[in-house]
């Protein structure tokens, strides 16, 4: 396991917060303030990050992009030359479909993908490479789906990413030595801010076609104010996409 997706599971919640829990159990007797003060923090930022409502308000302040009006998609072959949809992770070993699927939120990209591809006549290139070393690449994961359930084929692979960055830069030396400049980026709208300033740094004009939204309201009983574990998963999704945007302009140019 790479040591930088290892760090990341280990400091974000909920493990980075139960780390906290620890830590203020372990110092009960050593140091009761500081202990309450780790109690205090990691109980807090548990009940907070698994509220619906927080994950609509973060979402709402990370989701920068509008949604694509569907009266616009068959005209999307005017304004760009191919979609590229980003692999967004993957199910292992499912006995259901005899091996590995596309996690939920690949899924969900390629299905949106699927629909503005079939609307404009744009060829598909899909991005994502090994997990954790392992055959087959996210790519092909999608490309097997698009053809088998959307009846769609894809035009172009990019098996060698693993970040952001170098769904951009791989992306690039597939399409660019086409002379395809202009592209359709599919992923979820909170990774949107994050995937296009990549993709421009890596010389494409972008038009982004976000899904997935979260900061759009929750619906849930007394507005959100009710833990949940699907909100609690959520919110790590969002503080990592945060950190995410803080990060890559530090250390990618």
């Amino acid at each position: 396991m790479p040591l930088r997706y290892l760090l990341k599971q280990l400091l974000l919640p909920p493990s980075g917060l139960l780390l906290l829990l620890g830590l203020g159990w372990w110092l009960r007797r050593r140091a009761p303030r500081a202990a309450g003060l780790c109690f205090a923090l990691g109980l807090g930022g548990l009940w907070l990050l698994s509220l619906p409502v927080t994950v609509e308000w973060a979402a709402r302040a990370i989701e920068r992009e509008p949604a694509l009006v569907e009266a616009q998609w068959p005209q999307l072959a005017q304004r760009a030359e191919a979609i590229v949809v980003l692999g967004g992770g993957r199910e292992h070993g499912d006995p259901a479909w005899g091996g590995d699927q596309p996690s939920p939120l690949a899924l969900e990209r390629l299905r949106y993908a699927a629909r503005l591809a079939r609307a404009s006549g744009l060829p598909l290139l899909a991005s994502g490479g090994l997990h954790f070393g392992a055959q087959p690449s996210e790519a092909a994961l999608l490309g097997e789906v698009l053809e088998r359930d959307h009846g769609l084929p894809l035009r172009w692979r990019e098996e060698r990413s693993r970040t952001t960055w170098e769904n951009a830069r791989y992306s690039a030396e597939l399409l660019q030595a086409e002379g395809i400049r202009r592209v359709v980026l599919v992923t979820q709208a909170w990774h949107m801010p994050r995937a296009r300033w990549c993709f421009e740094r890596a010389g494409f004009t972008v038009l982004p076609a976000p899904a997935g939204f979260l900061g759009v309201p929750n619906g849930r009983p007394l507005g959100g104010w009710l833990p949940e574990g699907r909100a609690l998963w959520q919110s790590g999704l969002l503080l990592n996409e945060a950190l995410g945007q803080l990060a890559y302009p530090l250390f990618y140019r």
